[in-house]
């Protein structure tokens, strides 16, 4: 039977993967014609096959290798590697993306240039990068409306006052309509956020909660937030290299970081799918692992890349279509 290569099966999109691996202490190497990692227990070597065509992303931690027929591989099914720490936290230093994570981005000259030249046909003017920011942050807060009071989270134990949460959300949305510019913007979404952890504390009944800067929370909570945010930008930096977008041409976070577009688009899901799994795992007392699972299941369910690639389309579509 002849081998099936990664080119062959490039028709899965990106939108429609489902995997997302972290892996550690192990190699990763090409068997066959197929991407598998290997693992040793005790005097043998136990191979798993990497579905590569259906994969997005692959974060290599501690005591991992990679072959360059593997790295070959994984290029041409379009998957996005990374370089992390032990369960998947804390990730190491930026290539790509400024985010304490080396991003491999895999290399074609076929990628689709049409979602770039609208992109930079607003980014230069202001008040239009502004637009896309608003936009952005409104779709951030329509999912938070939508799926924190779904039927999965409420089983699970994350019982939102939806009251309160309502009033929040509104008094955000207007913040966000009349705000001057991009640092007004961060500062209500940091404003908005300080008032989701509260809710979400209150809803999971995990008790007092204090977000602590990235690494430095010794509570589960703070550390599912890290490990699970660091998903989220794996998602979002699959999603702007399936468009061509370069990470630097942020509409929000551009300022501070190289990688900005990366947070733009993972704030996307962040609050709405990672927030309340991380609360649910800490009472739960999940491990790391179930943890991470359990992130990637909620990703999944919740279409968070596809929601990522058709908000940068619908923004690159709207505030660059070219007027001729």
């Amino acid at each position: 039977m002849d081998d099936l290569h990664p080119s062959d099966l490039k028709s899965v999109l990106h939108s429609k993967r489902a995997n997302i691996y972290y892996l550690e202490h192990c190699r990763v190497l090409v068997n066959g014609g197929r991407v598998e990692y290997v693992t040793d227990e005790g005097k043998r070597s136990l191979y798993w096959n990497i579905p590569i065509a259906n994969t997005t992303t692959v974060l290599l931690g501690t005591g991992t290798s990679i072959t360059q027929a593997a790295m070959r591989e994984l290029a041409k099914a379009g998957v996005l590697v990374g370089f992390c720490g032990g369960g998947g936290t804390p990730l190491f230093t930026a290539n790509e993306v400024d985010i304490e994570v080396a991003w491999f981005s895999p290399q074609s000259e076929y990628r689709p240039t049409e979602y770039l030249q609208a992109w930079v046909r607003f980014w230069f003017d202001d008040g239009k990068r502004l637009a896309a920011a608003q936009a952005f942050q409104r779709a951030r807060l329509e999912r938070i409306r939508h799926f924190w009071p779904t039927r999965t989270l409420l089983e699970a134990g994350f019982e939102p006052d939806m009251a309160t949460l309502e009033s929040a959300l509104a008094s955000s949305l207007a913040t966000i309509e009349r705000a001057p510019d991009t640092a007004a913007l961060l500062i209500e979404e940091a404003r908005l956020s300080k008032q989701l952890y509260a809710l979400a504390a209150r809803a999971s009944r995990y008790g007092d909660f204090t977000r602590a800067k990235r690494g430095t929370g010794g509570d589960p909570a703070n550390r599912f937030l890290d490990h699970g945010n660091y998903l989220a930008y794996g998602l979002a930096a699959t999603a702007t290299w399936v468009l061509g977008l370069p990470h630097g041409l942020a509409v929000l976070h551009g300022k501070t970081r190289r990688g900005g577009l990366v947070f733009d688009v993972a704030d996307l899901v962040k609050d709405s799918t990672i927030l309340p799994q991380a609360f649910i795992s800490a009472v739960r007392g999940d491990s790391e692992q179930d943890f991470r699972q359990a992130c990637i299941q909620a990703l999944t369910r919740s279409e968070s890349l596809d929601c990522m690639i058709d908000t940068l389309k619908a923004v690159a579509e709207s505030l660059g279509a070219s007027h001729t």
